[in-house]
Order: structure tokens, then sequence, then C-alpha cells
């Protein structure tokens, strides 16, 4: 037998490994002041593109005034206890009513937070005896929540149609041994890619495979839709999801989610759902700011024509320019650039110390070696001016990769990063 902390002492993991030379700045970096476009980083302003406050409510004057009214009102404490036992209000039952009737669904249910109740909720929808199918690229969230399961699961190719078939008939093929049912789950916003998931194409498959369709629409939620119901009314099928999950950390600039399906899958899951049962209920603040934010996003149809503007600018700009930007159907905005990781951090450090421009980078192993992608977050509290001089440093940190400067610059950032 061995030291049970013998692994960590021997393996950090793939990111793991790079803390000594990116933690405190390419990781866990220190963003301050004011939630907005510009912000301060290691005492220098940056344009800040790597915060998901998309319709710029996190600092509405509005927003602010509701918030801080509900903290005195209320304090943090307020509502003590889980919700099945001392935790709910009529606050709770209105602001789950209108999160119902803005996704165009019967019935809603708050949730504390996103990635644990999206856990709950897949562990709560499934038996033993059922099988799931879900998309290779899904979050971590859905992924851990698929760990739970006990009975078969099956991954499809990102987005592909086909794919998705296949998986399907494996799932019914098993389903039909065991006398259980088939979950299918997607995002409706990939957010790492941009892609929008195939949601039309997946429910037309509902002609021919018997399951239920389960989305994850963390940031299509208040970017998507004519009304910002998300992705699914983005494609016309918000109908045909039957279960509907966003949360409150992107459009609404908070803390929380929601589930939101027909009233007795809700009533079912609110008996069921472990993370919520047996934890604190959402706090009140919380839940009278959600209310505030959800009335602008029904009232104040600008701030997302705003948010489009600027989404619109900033990617046709990244194409003009020749940037690959991928496939994105959002607001997403990933940039992909040919490089090592030791090239990313030395590309990311120029961008953020000589040009001024924040945005997060990601690379091996979340995609694959070789390639560096920086994601970038438009928002509404965005300007042109901000897209204009974040092109024109695109444009010098993509020369200067080409031409070799990042690949002899690198060894010195790892051994700088510390100094």
């Amino acid at each position: 037998m061995r030291d049970l902390f013998e692994k960590i002492y021997r393996d950090k993991g793939p990111l793991g490994k790079w803390a000594d030379q990116a933690e405190g700045y390419f990781v866990f970096p220190k963003l301050e002041g004011e939630i907005s476009n510009r912000m301060k980083f290691q005492g220098k302003e940056v344009i800040t593109w790597s915060v998901n406050d998309y319709l710029g409510l996190a600092n509405h004057p509005e927003v602010r005034k509701v918030d801080a009214e509900a903290g005195k009102k209320y304090g943090s404490a307020y509502p003590m206890g889980a919700r099945m036992m001392s935790g709910h209000t009529e606050l709770h039952e209105k602001l789950q009513d209108e999160l119902a009737e803005f996704v165009h669904k019967d019935a809603a249910y708050l949730l504390n937070f996103g990635y644990q109740g999206m856990v709950s909720t897949i562990d709560a929808l499934v038996g033993k005896d059922d099988v799931i199918v879900y998309d290779v690229d899904a979050h971590a969230c859905i992924i851990d929540g698929v760990r739970l399961h006990l009975g078969k699961r099956f991954t499809y190719k990102h987005n592909d149609v086909a794919s998705i078939e296949k998986n399907l008939e494996r799932a019914t093929k098993i389903a039909e041994q065991t006398g259980g049912g088939i979950l299918l789950i997607s995002e409706g916003v990939f957010g790492m890619r941009g892609e929008q998931g195939k949601l039309k194409e997946i429910v037309k498959l509902k002609e021919r495979f018997n399951f239920r369709l389960f989305v994850d629409d963390a940031h299509g939620f208040g970017t998507l839709g004519k009304t910002g119901a998300g992705a699914g009314e983005e494609q016309g099928v918000q109908d045909d999801i039957d279960v509907y999950f966003a949360t409150f950390a992107k459009s609404m600039a908070s803390t929380g989610a929601f589930i939101a399906a027909d009233q007795e899958v809700i009533d079912y899951l609110k008996y069921n759902l472990r993370s919520q049962m047996f934890a604190k209920s959402l706090q009140m603040q919380l839940v009278e700011g959600a209310l505030k934010r959800l009335d602008m996003l029904r009232s104040m149809p600008e701030l997302k024509e705003k948010l489009w503007e600027n989404v619109n600018a900033l990617q046709n700009g990244l194409k003009d320019k020749g940037f690959d930007i991928g496939t994105t159907q959002s607001c997403v905005t990933p940039v992909y650039l040919k490089g090592s990781i030791p090239e990313a951090m030395a590309l990311v450090k120029d961008l953020r110390e000589n040009y001024g421009v924040f945005c997060s980078i990601v690379v091996y192993p979340v995609i694959p070696k070789g390639l560096i992608l920086l994601r970038m977050i438009p928002t509404a509290s965005h300007t042109l001016q901000d897209i204009e001089e974040t092109l024109e440093a695109f444009s010098a940190i993509r020369e200067r990769l080409e031409n070799g400067t990042y690949k002899r610059l690198s060894a010195a950032v790892m051994q700088g990063m510390k100094e």
C-alpha cells in the first residue's frame, strides 16, 4: 500500500504542472475594480474580454440600487435553511413563475448554483436502467453529473448529427433490454467554441427515437432568441426542449440558476434534487436582485441590441483581418492561433503588458496540442474604441507569433514569471 498523496506529489496534472510559471498571471489572475469593459490588472488598465457580463448588468445603477436595498432589508442570511424545511418564500415562487414564463415553460425551480444544480438534475432524472447520450465537448458540470450515473452513457462527436443518431441507436437497444429511458444532453451554446448546439436537428430525431432532451443554455439565456429566451427560441424549438437549464452567472450577472420544464417534471425534481434538498436556500438578496435583472431583460431590449452590435463589430473585424474564429454562432468569440504553451504565455504577457488587452488563454489539454485559443466575451459595456484597439493589438501579436518573437521570448517568460 502507498501513501494516498503520493500521486499528488508525483503528478500535478496537465495544467497543474505549469503552476510555478502560470499561477497569479495566466491562471488565477486578479482583476480589480468595478466589473466593466476596462478594469485593472497588476495596477494597469486593461480592456477586459474575460467577464461573462453579457448585458452589462453587473454595475448597472438600477441593479446596484436593488442589490443594496435588498441587502439592507434582508441581510445575507435570510432565509435560513433548505427550501423544503425553512428556506421557502413567496419571492422564490414569484421568481420561478416569471422565469418559467420568460423561457416559455410551464414551471421552473431555482438552484443555488448552476454547477451543482446541473450535476444534481442529471442524477435525479436518470436511474441505473436509463441511458445518457451527450456531446463529447459538454461542460464539466455535465460530465460530473454523468459520472454519477450507474447505467450506460455514450458520448457523440461534437455537434455531429450522424454520431448522435448512431449513439441513439445504441442507447435504444440497451434501453429496450433494461426497460429504461434515454436522456440526451446538449448545450444551447458551447462556451469554449461559441457554437450553438444542433437543437433543431436533435429535435427532429424525436420522430425516430424515444428520448428526452436536456439543454444547458448558460450562454444562450438572455443573449439569443427574439425575446432572449435562448438557443431553443433562436432555433424555433424551445417547446421541444424537455428540461431547460440556465444560470444567473452570465446574462444576469449574479449567482444562482434555474431549471424549467412541465409542471409534473418540476414537481418531481424539487423533491429529488439532492443539492437543493440538503443545501441552504438561495438568499433573498440574490432573489430580489434576480427579479430586477429579469425585468430588465424583458423591458430593455436595447441591452441585447447593444451586445450584438459589439459582437458583430468584433467578430467581423477579426474575420476581415484574417483571424480564425471558428464557427461561433453566439457572443463567445474564440480566436485560434498556432503555437506552443510557452509561446502562448509570451503572447498573452505581451498582449496584457504592452497593449492593455486582457482575454482568457486556453491551451492543451482543453484544445489540441499546437493550438492557442484566445477566448473573448464581448458585452454591452464594451465600446467601438475598445474593439478597434483590440483588433490592432491582435494584428501586432499575430505578426510577432509568426516571425518567431514569442518562441525566442518563451524561455525568458518561463524563468521570469516568479521573479
